[in-house]
């Protein structure tokens, strides 16, 4: 796979924990749970198997908090609970839509969610059920990147799809350099030599080296995920080889 996948039936559709907030906003609202609910259940109905990992900067920020002193270990368990509250606040929105969906925790809480078994989640995305993916890869010093990028790896998925609130990736930041221009693909090795920052250089290392493409793409348009899934071009690709 060293080039973009014509179209795309597994996917690892990963979102910030700030894409469940109003701009500017803090915590969940559950109409924008309920907007990417939709679009996901939307994508459903194509026939395309879906994973999702959320952060959980809406709720807590680990690295923030270690720096006021909070052990950095203790500060990233923190950060994996609200990736947890965030899973189970879009397993309920996507059931609400009419999605079946299970959500696995990395860590164990046995009340709330299934632990992550590998197989488990094959079978259930087999069954044509989302898949949610919290607290991260249950170790601390790791971001949600860094889980986004193991579990594609572990469930076979076709791509990653990052989803951001810009159209894609750019030469520089469009909102302070005007010249800014759109990259419509690139490879791993282009990303890393001008420090493209697609994710943190441990998950995109490790989507280098299983060959694992992403799509980083502006979920907030209407219809973008399905253009994603069906292989329009859309956002910037970031894959092995030209």
């Amino acid at each position: 796979m060293s080039g973009v996948p014509a179209r795309l039936h597994r996917v690892l559709l990963k979102l910030s924990g700030e894409s469940l907030a109003r701009p500017g906003e803090h915590g969940v609202d559950p109409a924008v749970a309920q907007e990417i609910a939709e679009q996901i259940a939307r994508v459903k109905r194509l026939g395309v198997q879906v994973a999702v990992v959320v952060g959980g900067g809406n709720l807590i920020r680990g690295a923030r908090f270690a720096e006021f002193g909070i052990g950095r270990a203790t500060a990233d368990q923190m950060g994996m609970l609200a990736t947890a509250i965030n899973s189970l606040a879009l397993q309920d929105a996507l059931e609400r839509a009419g999605v079946e969906t299970r959500a696995l925790s990395a860590i164990p809480m046995n009340m709330v969610m299934e632990p992550f078994i590998r197989r488990r989640a094959v079978r259930h995305l087999e069954k044509g059920r989302v898949v949610i993916l919290a607290a991260g890869t249950g170790n601390p010093y790791f971001t949600t990147d860094t889980a986004a990028a193991l579990r594609a790896t572990e469930l076979g998925v076709d791509a990653i799809l990052k989803a951001t609130k810009v159209d894609g990736i750019y030469t520089a930041d469009p909102k302070r350099d005007p010249t800014a221009t759109r990259i419509d693909r690139t490879t791993f090795a282009e990303a890393l030599a001008l420090d493209l920052r697609v994710m943190d250089r441990t998950a995109f290392t490790l989507c280098m080296e299983n060959d694992m493409p992403i799509m980083v793409f502006d979920m907030f348009v209407p219809g973008n995920m399905e253009r994603a899934v069906k292989g329009e071009p859309i956002g910037t690709w970031v894959v092995s080889s030209s």
